[in-house]
Order: structure tokens, then sequence, then C-alpha cells
């Protein structure tokens, strides 16, 4: 069964950083993608940043955080990063990190939440102006 379990966010003004982090367990690295969203209220989630571990390590990232986020991972710890640099009043939501296997998305379906099957805590990311 996977679990995850994910630590970070909080409050930051405008220009700050943050980091969040997705601790996996139950999975096997190179068939799963691993990606966060976030989720405006009363919107939809959204995503944010993917990583991809089977055969070379794909990574995608939604234009408005393209150059900002990273996302990274360390296999020995069987985490997942999302380093949140130059943050915006309007990357304020809640994130989660979610694990999919990489059969079910396919080459084009990383950011869509229905093909997912594992999530995260939601946590709240507070950016102020």
């Amino acid at each position: 069964q996977v679990q995850l379990v994910e630590s970070g966010g909080g409050s930051v003004q405008a220009g700050g950083s943050l980091n969040l982090s997705c601790v996996a367990s139950g999975i096997t690295w190179s068939t799963y993608y691993m990606t966060y969203f976030r989720q405006y209220p009363g919107k939809r989630r959204e995503g944010v940043a993917a990583v991809y571990f089977g055969g070379s390590t794909r990574v995608y990232y939604a234009d408005s955080v393209q150059g900002r986020f990273t996302i990274s991972h360390d296999n020995a710890k069987s985490a997942v990063y999302l380093q949140m640099n130059s943050l915006k009043p309007e990357d304020t939501a809640l994130y989660v990190c979610a694990a999919g296997n990489a059969q079910h998305i396919g080459r084009l379906g990383y950011f869509s939440p229905t093909n997912y099957d594992a999530w995260g805590q939601d946590t709240q990311v507070t950016v102020s102006s």
C-alpha cells in the first residue's frame, strides 16, 4: 500500500522561499510519477510539478511556476521535495503530493488528478504581499 507523508509549507512574504517534503513508502520508484498539486478555494486541483523516474528522469512544471519551483528527489530517503522560490501571493493554496502508476498516467496525464491513487495530506502555503 502506498503511503505519502507530507511536511513543510507555512507562511512567507512575497519573494521568499518554502520547501515541501513528501516521504513515500510502498512504491516502486521506477514505475511511478510523483507530483505536487495545489488547490485554490472552490477550484479543482492543478498540477504544479511532476517527476518520473522510469528510464531517464523526466521533470515537468506548470507554466505558472516554471523557473521558480524545483522538484527533486532523494532515493535514499524515499522523498520528493518541492523547493519554491520567488513566491508570489498567487501561489497561496493548499499543496499536496501524489503518487501515480505510470501505466495509468501515460505520457501526458501527469497533471490530471484523476490519474493518481495515493495522496499525502494537504499543507497550506500562504504568501503575503
